[in-house]
């Protein structure tokens, strides 16, 4: 079972953004402050290492964490981060969070990590009601599964997981720290919430 320091943790801001109108969604402002900051705001508590996944605006991105771009060309989506963290990090256990998910849980390190066995492949949150597939712990060991997997041209990230030992974390005593921000009209309704 990994410690909370034997963790990495990267904030997956590499999408398009096209229902945020093709704006860098880790970018966009909320209460004042990029996606970005909040996140990391949420994170930093828990852990030390903290790197962005962003395939734009890489030097914006320089000033919060370090920095690194996905290795699949096209956007393959949250995958295709996840993917080139496993090849570029060097603990064996690697957490990701979108970066449009301000109200993370102030205990998502620790309850991640304490839901995983040696037998581990992939943890990933539930909030009672849904899995959040792109809140997740995985182990390098997936990274040949994950690299087959998009080259097959697959990009569902459920189908990793029903392939994969995957566990779900129980969250659903937080079920709000999994809003997700995806258009400008969720920012104006999200308001002064965070």
């Amino acid at each position: 079972m990994p410690t909370a320091e034997q963790t990495s943790w990267v904030i997956l801001a590499g999408g398009q953004a096209t229902r945020m109108g093709g704006n860098d969604k880790g970018l966009v402002k909320l209460n004042g402050q990029p996606f970005i900051q909040h996140v990391i705001n949420s994170l930093s508590p828990q852990t030390d290492n903290i790197f962005i996944n962003a395939n734009r605006n890489i030097e914006q991105y320089r000033q919060y964490a370090t920095v690194f771009h996905d290795q699949f060309e096209g956007y393959p989506g949250p995958l295709g981060g996840i993917h080139a963290a496993l090849q570029k990090i060097d603990t064996d256990w690697v957490g990701f969070v979108p970066c449009d998910c301000p109200n993370l849980p102030v205990d998502l390190v620790s309850r991640m990590v304490n839901a995983c066995h040696e037998e581990t492949d992939i943890a990933v949150a539930h909030d009672g009601q849904y899995i959040q597939p792109v809140v997740t712990l995985f182990h390098r060991r997936v990274f040949s599964k994950l690299d087959a997997f998009l080259q097959r041209g697959d990009r569902k990230i459920i189908l990793l997981y029903k392939d994969c030992n995957t566990v779900e974390v129980d969250f659903s005593d937080q079920p709000n720290a999994f809003i997700n921000l995806n258009s400008m009209d969720d920012i104006s309704k999200y308001g002064n919430l965070s």
